[in-house]
């Protein structure tokens, strides 16, 4: 096992010595002994350099220059470098044969089986076990790939690019197939899949009037659930072009469903491999959540053919310009298909619940990085929703026609290439005129910026002054930071709820409804103000910082009744609800009686039955922050049981004051209808669920009597998982029915096995973590499976506020535990189950030093991936 690598530093990165200009893999597989045979048309770009390729636990059989076998003492080789000690000075054909063990393979990395079907994942640095190569972004190749393989066990033989040849073999029951991709890529979009599987068929005319045929694979028998997905991606293509003008440019796209694999999905040109939560649904086992989340997995790989793979990274530290733009892009079209304000409000709170704390705790970094000690730690959320969030600045400061002239010229330019954030900005630069070079800043600097906002009016003079303050809080190697450009969009809200006209003031950093931010203070003072306005700032979450606005409650709650934005709405509520579960807090720490104001139940209560509003907006505005929402909020000497014990008066409170009104609107939103995944539908039933949720909080015996009958009676996964939830969540006796039931009825079913392990997990009882320990002896367990790992650990480590952070920091001893003994297996989904420790200094003193036990038990463990080794050196840091 690895013990320590060295760190990558952004500031040493040089271009290759070579070319690797073509790449011919063959591949006979073989569960125990595939042989990969490669050869790879080098053209040298220096002379004297030695060629080194990198590889990973390979087996290496023979190597070859120009047809010639290669003396031994012109190479040196192990399993993971080969180094051809001279190479020619001119272009030259190497060959290199390796043997390696897809079955023993349990790190998913390479390639591996997954339930008897061979499949790849090469990024970030996959490839190398594989076989030996340049397995780094900037080097690109165009592959032919010949597989061969037994017809009984592996009728389908797949890879990237179009099919060119295939057929049987005399010798035995063995056939191959060869697959070309005339596009450079590099090694990490490289895929191949080889199994016994079904296919969902269809096509697609593109904008050009080209027919590309579409495939979707799947394990036999699961073909009926992969409707949604495949019309999901015809809706992908045809968006992009729209919104784009992206034509996708194979003759094929090809999408395979496994059941082992670390991430969602992976966007190798022309077949994507996706895990199969992300393909499988039907109203019986998918919840409108999981119908949502197929429809963004699928836009998102298919938006990176444009965005990934025709225009690439140069080195893993411009990671962002693939993810976060791309994340960017599946945003706009899920908002598209959606209700566009609600889906930006959902994206906020992933972005608060995911993002925020990262850079608030240890792990903080840059949206893009100056060094890395394993890039595989860098998946993280600031890569891809903080990332995204800075292309959405980019948007909101150029417009949308400068956004979209900046685009195109970004994709005729670099198509083909693999490129920089400098190369990204110089399109937006160039196409509009604009200086982006402070804007570059969010890419350079890590931390939340915090921006105060001080209003003023004069009635006399009919001037309205907002001041404004920003800072940036130190971070990991970064103490000091200089102002960003901030875009705040705004409104000056009258007290008839509309919003008031204005001169626009001669400051240039005026434009329209943004203020551009760029000075560490900075005074706008709008002239014709007629009335005292409230001000509604940062609409739209138009930039990702904390705003202090010194609003008064009374102030959020008429911006909650009229703001004409709808994200502004929400987050009245939440910021009533953040002080007063803060102050709810503090006040069960000193045991003092509960200070609830019933007038946020009301305003509640009347925004949730006020039928203008989308069903949709509503459930979002009755779910009411988290206990991890709260715990970040406060930031410091945090007490998981009382910020637990806070909620719980709160939403009592609410329960008792609204809760006839509440089961009315859960009775109104669930009409006799058949079940269909579409926004509006999946709306009613969000609201319905939110309300009778709400409702239970208080623990009433006729409102838990209608919830199990909810959970007995449901026709679709979506109302059976809510009341269950409900039941779960609030510890409710009625709940080991429940899930005995809920397991019996799925226990064939993986994927919803999935949700009751999710569920167990996060019951808020004492007896949690014993039950825990139990189901990892549980027969519908596996510890190769990381969709099983994380639905049980990771839900327990990441949705269990309060027992994964008990007093007695048994819940930390667990996971450190669990993350040891898997960390051999799967360092990949060990180290990402730590990041679970991220906010451990933010702890009260007495888990604070529980947690540190158990991290440093973890540092000091004789063998450690790099994965793990470095996510728990830096949450120590």
């Amino acid at each position: 096992m690895t013990t320590g690598t060295t760190p990558v530093r952004l500031a040493d990165y040089r271009p290759s010595a070579l070319a690797i200009d073509t790449v011919a893999l063959d591949v006979n597989l073989d569960p125990d002994r595939t042989r990969v045979t490669s050869r790879m048309e080098i053209t040298p770009r220096q002379d004297g350099v030695p060629l080194v390729l990198d590889g990973d636990e390979l087996t290496l059989v023979s190597a070859s220059l120009d047809g010639s076998p290669l003396s031994s003492d012109a190479y040196d080789a192990t399993p993971e470098q080969f180094t051809l000690k001279a190479p020619p000075k001119t272009a030259f054909t190497l060959e290199i044969v390796t043997e390696i063990s897809p079955a023993a393979n349990t790190k998913l990395m390479g390639l591996y089986q997954s339930s008897g079907t061979y499949c790849t994942q090469c990024e970030a640095e996959g490839f190398r076990r594989i076989t030996y190569f340049l397995d780094r972004p900037d080097v690109l190749s165009v592959y032919t790939t010949r597989l061969e393989g037994p017809k009984a066990t592996a009728p389908v033989l797949l890879a990237n690019g179009n099919l060119t040849d295939s057929g049987d073999l005399a010798e035995g029951d063995l056939h191959f197939a060869v697959w070309h991709d005339p596009f450079p890529k590099p090694s990490y979009l490289f895929a191949l899949v080889a199994g016994d599987l079904g296919v969902v068929e269809d096509s697609f005319t593109t904008m050009s009037g080209r027919r590309v045929a579409l495939k979707l694979y799947c394990e036999h028998g699961k073909e009926a659930l992969c409707g949604y997905a495949m019309d999901a991606l015809k809706r992908s293509m045809r968006w992009d072009e729209t919104a784009f003008g992206r034509e996708y440019d194979l003759d094929i796209f090809m999408i395979v469903a496994v059941s082992d694999f670390n991430m969602g999905a992976m966007e190798n040109k022309g077949l994507n491999v996706f895990n199969d939560k992300y393909i499988l649904a039907d109203p019986d086992t998918a919840t409108d959540s999981d119908y949502a989340g197929i429809e963004t997995v699928i836009a998102h790989e298919y938006f990176h053919n444009w965005t990934g793979d025709r225009i690439t990274c140069r080195d893993w530290f411009q990671l962002c310009l693939k993810e976060g733009l791309t994340v960017f892009r599946d945003q706009e079209f899920s908002s598209d298909m959606r209700s566009r304000g609600v889906k930006r409000i959902s994206d906020v709170r992933t972005l608060l619940a995911r993002q925020f704390p990262e850079d608030a705790g240890p792990l903080a970094h840059p949206v893009r990085p100056e060094v890395y000690s394993e890039i595989n730690n860098f998946y993280t959320a600031t890569v891809y929703d903080k990332g995204a969030e800075v292309v959405r600045m980019l948007k909101t400061i150029l417009g949308d026609d400068g956004f979209r002239t900046g685009m195109d010229l970004y994709f005729d330019r670099y198509d083909g290439q693999a490129v920089t954030i400098e190369d990204f900005l110089a399109a937006f630069a160039d196409a509009t005129g604009r200086d982006l070079s402070q804007f570059k800043l969010w890419y350079a600097q890590a931390g939340t910026p915090e921006i105060k906002a001080d209003g003023r009016y004069d009635a006399a003079a009919q001037t309205y002054s907002l001041s404004l303050t920003q800072s940036c809080p130190p971070t990991p190697g970064q103490d000091v930071k200089a102002p960003m450009h901030v875009p705040l969009r705004f409104g000056l809200v009258s007290p008839n709820g509309a919003d008031l006209a204005f001169d626009k003031p001669a400051d240039t950093a005026i434009d329209g409804d943004v203020i551009h931010l760029t000075e560490p203070e900075q005074t706008v003072v709008f002239e014709g103000v007629s009335v005292e306005p409230v001000p509604s700032l940062l609409r739209g979450f138009s930039a990702p910082v904390k705003l202090l606005a010194g609003l008064s409650d009374n102030d959020l709650l008429f911006l909650l009744r009229t703001d004409a934005d709808d994200f502004n709405r929400w987050r009245a509520v939440q910021q009533i609800a953040v002080r007063t579960l803060i102050a709810e807090t503090n006040a069960v720490r000193a045991d003092s009686a509960s200070m609830l104001d019933p007038a946020f139940a009301d305003a509640l209560g009347e925004v949730a039955e006020d039928e203008a509003l989308e069903p949709a907006f509503r459930a979002q505005v009755l779910q009411l922050p988290s206990e991890a929402d709260i715990a970040r909020e406060i930031g410091r000497d945090v007490d998981p049981g009382a910020i637990a014990a806070a909620r719980k008066r709160l939403t009592t409170m609410v329960a008792e004051r609204l809760g006839a009104r509440l089961v009315g609107l859960c009775d109104r939103m669930t009409p006799d209808t058949v079940f269909s995944p579409d926004a509006a539908s999946a709306g009613r039933r969000a609201l319905a669920n939110a309300a009778l949720a709400l409702s239970a909080a208080g623990g009433a015996a006729d409102v838990v009597a209608r919830v199990v009958d909810r959970n007995n009676s449901a026709t679709n996964m979506t109302d059976r998982l809510a009341a269950l939830a409900i039941l779960t969540s609030n510890a409710l006796e009625e709940r080991f029915a429940a899930l005995e039931d809920f397991h019996a009825r799925y226990r064939t079913n993986p994927l919803v096995l999935d949700k009751w392990l999710a569920l167990e997990a996060t019951v808020p009882a004492d007896t949690t973590l014993d039950r825990v320990k139990s189901l990892r002896q549980h027969p519908d367990f596996s510890m190769t499976n990381p969709n099983r790992i994380r639905a049980l650990v990771g839900s327990f480590a990441g949705g269990n506020q309060t027992q994964f952070n008990r007093e007695d920091g048994a819940g930390y001893g667990f996971l450190a535990d669990f993350a040891l003994d898997l960390d051999a297996r799967n360092p990949q989904t060990a180290a990402r189950l730590l990041v679970s420790f991220r906010s451990w200094k933010a702890l009260e003193a007495g888990r604070r030093g529980l947690a540190r036990e158990a991290i440093e038990r973890i540092a000091t463990a004789e063998t450690l991936s790099s994965d793990t080794r470095d996510i728990v050196t830096r949450t120590l840091a």
